[in-house]
């Protein structure tokens, strides 16, 4: 249903994205990345790494690094895919927010609501 390529979005060394490899229907469950969560308290250090652009906010209290494709997907304000929190499961549950054409990339808004316009931080670093 996804499979990870190049993104013409993005720039540098690792310029990847998640694209359909079909087509998907509105609400079909695309994506189940399961997390490795830690206290905030801790994301200081990751801060300091690549991959503090890359980590999420996982309830009030921890932050999480999310595994399989869900660190891939690429940022839009017109997202064609959203994400929940599954806190029983201890996954991000990506889901086709819009129908997907196959071959498409498939686009989160990193601000976690859709609609949500507010700037990014690294759009904020580019001022």
């Amino acid at each position: 249903m996804i499979e990870v390529k190049s993104s013409p979005i993005s720039n540098g060394e690792f310029n990847r994205g998640v694209f359909a490899t079909c087509d998907i229907k509105k609400g079909t469950l695309i994506h189940e990345a399961p997390v490795i969560a830690y206290p905030n308290e801790e994301h200081e250090h990751i801060e300091k790494t690549l991959i503090g652009d890359y980590a999420f906010q996982y309830g009030i209290n921890h932050t999480a690094i999310l595994l399989g494709y869900g660190m891939l997907f690429n940022h839009s304000y017109e997202p064609n895919a959203n994400y929940k929190i599954n806190f029983d499961n201890h996954t991000f549950d990506f889901y086709a927010y819009k129908d997907i054409k196959a071959g498409e990339e498939i686009f989160i808004n990193y601000n976690g609501e859709v609609d949500n316009k507010d700037p990014l931080w690294f759009e904020e670093e580019e001022e």
